[in-house]
């Protein structure tokens, strides 16, 4: 199918894909580390896995919690369970599995929880989405001191934004999806020119993500993604395999990449939530790439991967057209993290099973 594009009344700017030359990687800002904690004389360290989360994701980031508390090897962690309501209310997840509320509303129960992650080691957020992937739990554990798994606040608000991602991408010298962004006021002013992909700028779990192939679809998808942010990306279709890469930080600051992952996804259809929770995804590892192409991949990955400022792991999400070309479709800096999601199956095909991956996301965060 030939790209279509989406233009407005007065025919705004859009972003375009870049060339396909390689540019320099840009130059990282190092991330603020975690103010400096006194060594912990417990035997086993303790680790507060926090999930949940006021946003659509909910119910996602407490499989990823759940399925963390579950692995971290017990002889070698002391694992303490969190968990942030829809309503903001922190609780502690009891040995039986319930969760017991810290407090009546969302200040009083996260200053219980600041008291409990005080006599914590470190912290594993599991927290996708708004308020959470997106910096906001980096920041409040920032702010308390605590070695975390995962981005920092700047490397997390980069990359949930997928925008701000595209314009990272386009200056490293990668291609994306030529679109633009939309909020509720410029609508009205959009004019159709054939089938787009609308989708909401900061939501994951490919929660708002509509495929509009007819003209009286296009606001239904604009108002499901408006409900979930302020701001709409809306893309042109491209026609291309789905994979995935993983990049991971090791304790030692090196980095891994791990095999690619391809999505078998039915013609016609996105990766969408039904196919993501509903049954068995098609999951494919290692994906059949030409060397050239897999190379590529890896390089742009470990490019966006230092350009955003990501750390523990970061799951890069591309399109390869048939024509070999990359498309970047967007960057997840708290992907999935069940023993069946995409990074642990990566990482599981090339040996490092699923504790281990948890083991070293740990070690990362306390190598400083």
């Amino acid at each position: 199918m030939t790209a279509s594009h989406l233009a407005t009344a007065d025919r705004s700017p859009v972003l375009s894909a870049a060339p396909e030359s390689p540019t320099a990687v840009p130059t990282a800002v190092p991330a603020v580390g975690a103010a400096p904690r006194p060594a912990s004389r417990r035997e086993r360290p303790r680790v507060a896995v926090i999930g949940g989360g006021r946003n659509c994701e909910h119910e996602v980031s407490l499989a990823t919690a759940a399925s963390i508390r579950r692995a971290l090897d017990a002889d070698r962690w002391e694992v303490l369970g969190l968990t942030i309501g829809r309503d903001g209310v922190w609780h502690r997840v009891t040995d039986a599995g319930a969760d017991a509320p810290l407090g009546e509303g969302p200040a009083d129960s996260l200053a219980a929880a600041l008291t409990l992650l005080a006599d914590c080691d470190l912290a594993f957020p599991a927290v996708h989405g708004p308020l959470g992937e997106d910096g906001t739990l980096a920041g409040l554990l920032e702010l308390a001191g605590l070695p975390y798994v995962g981005a920092g606040v700047r490397g997390g608000a980069l990359a949930m934004d997928k925008w701000a991602t595209k314009l990272v991408a386009v200056a490293c010298g990668l291609s994306v999806a030529p679109g633009r962004v939309v909020t509720a006021e410029e609508i009205d002013r959009l004019v159709w020119d054939g089938p787009v992909v609308v989708k909401p700028v900061a939501a994951g779990s490919s929660h708002g993500v509509t495929l509009v192939r007819a003209a009286d679809r296009l606001r239904p998808a604009l108002d499901a993604a408006l409900a979930l942010d302020d701001r709409v990306l809306v893309e042109e279709v491209v026609q291309g395999r789905e994979v995935d890469i993983a990049v991971l930080r090791r304790a030692d600051g090196t980095l891994l990449t791990g095999p690619a992952l391809e999505i078998g996804v039915p013609a016609g259809r996105l990766f969408d939530t039904g196919l993501k929770y509903e049954g068995a995804p098609d999951f494919r590892v290692p994906a059949e790439l030409p060397p050239a192409a897999l190379a590529s991949m890896e390089r742009a990955a470990r490019q966006l991967f230092a350009a955003l400022g990501c750390d523990g792991v970061a799951r890069f999400d591309f399109f390869v057209t048939a024509e070999g070309r990359l498309v970047l479709n967007e960057v997840n800096t708290t992907p999935g993290m069940t023993e069946h999601s995409q990074v642990p199956l990566m990482f599981a095909a090339v040996g490092l099973p699923y504790p281990r991956l948890l083991d070293d996301l740990l070690a990362g965060a306390d190598r400083a």
